[in-house]
C-alpha cells in the first residue's frame, strides 16, 4: 500500500537551531499513528511542515497517489487537498450552538461566495446529525458551545474537521485536559475515525498513547528514534535514556 504522507530528508533551522534534521516518515491511507517525544523533539515543528506554516530548508514532502509537493502549496490550499490540522486549544465559536458550529464548517468548505447563499438542504442536515453523532454530541445539538465541557469542545473541534473531509488528521495532545470517561471516549472516536482515513496523533500522555493501540513514532531532537509499537519502542535503550528515563 502507498503511503498517503511521505516526508523525506526534511530539515530546518531557526537562527541557527536545528528544529528538524534529516526526518523521514510516512503514513499510509487509513492509518493511526501517535508521535511522541521529550519538549522540543520538532513534534510542533513537523506538523508546521505538514501544513505549511514552516517551509524546510531541504528534503520532501509528498501528497496522495501522484505524490504531490506540499512545499510549493499555501496553507490553504494544503488544508483544500485534504490536510486538517486541530490545535491543542479547541477553537469553536462559543456563542453559537453545536449545530450552528458544525453547519459553518460545513459552508466553509464550499468557499465565500457560495457560502452567501448557502441554505441548509436535507443532506446537510443529515451531516450534521451524523458527525454530531459520530463525536458523542447527537444529544447536544442545540446547545451553546460555550457550555461544553472542555472534552466536548475538543470534539466538537474533531467533527468541524470532519466536516471538511480530511484524508489526514492532525491531533495535537487531544488528552490533556480530560476525565478519565472523556479520554476513553476520545480514544474510541479516534481508532474509529482511522478506520477510513489517516490520523496522527501528537501526544505526552503515556497511557493515552497505550490505548490507541497503534504505530508509534519517537522523535528526539527533530529526528525519528525509533518506531514501531509502544511496547516495541519503550525497550529501546535510546528511547528510555531521552525521554522516559527523565520522570
Amino acid at each position: 500500500m502507498s503511503a498517503l504522507l511521505e516526508v523525506s530528508g526534511v530539515s530546518v533551522s531557526f537562527d541557527g537551531f536545528k528544529a528538524i534534521t534529516n526526518l523521514s516518515f510516512s503514513i499510509g491511507p487509513a492509518e493511526l499513528r501517535a508521535i511522541i517525544g521529550p519538549n522540543g523533539a520538532g513534534k510542533t515543528t513537523f506538523l508546521d511542515i505538514v501544513t505549511g506554516k514552516t517551509k524546510p530548508d531541504s528534503g520532501t514532502v509528498l501528497w496522495g497517489e501522484k505524490g504531490q509537493s506540499l512545499l510549493k502549496m499555501s496553507e490553504a490550499a494544503i488544508a483544500r487537498a485534504g490536510i486538517g490540522r486541530k490545535f491543542q486549544r479547541p477553537t469553536v465559536f462559543e456563542d453559537q450552538s453545536v449545530a450552528e458550529n458544525l453547519i459553518l464548517a460545513l459552508k466553509s468548505k464550499r468557499g465565500p461566495f457560495a457560502a452567501l447563499f448557502f441554505v441548509l438542504s436535507a443532506a446537510g442536515r443529515g451531516r450534521v446529525d451524523a458527525l454530531a453523532q459520530n463525536v458523542g454530541l447527537a444529544d447536544h445539538l442545540s446547545r451553546k458551545a460555550g457550555e461544553l465541557s472542555h472534552g466536548q469542545k475538543q470534539w466538537l473541534e474533531i467533527a468541524m474537521l470532519l466536516a471538511q473531509e480530511p484524508r489526514l488528521l492532525l491531533v495535537d495532545e487531544p488528552a490533556a485536559g480530560m476525565t478519565l470517561a472523556e479520554r476513553e471516549q476520545t480514544t474510541a472516536m479516534l481508532v474509529d475515525i482511522a478506520r477510513t482515513r489517516a490520523v496522527v496523533v501528537v501526544e505526552h500522555d503515556m497511557d493515552f498513547v497505550r490505548r490507541l493501540g497503534c504505530r508509534v513514532t519517537v522523535l528526539h531532537e527533530g529526528s525519528v528514534l525509533a518506531e514501531g509499537s509502544l511496547d516495541h519502542v519503550t525497550k529501546n535503550p535510546d528511547v528510555i535514556d531521552v525521554y522516559l528515563g527523565r520522570g
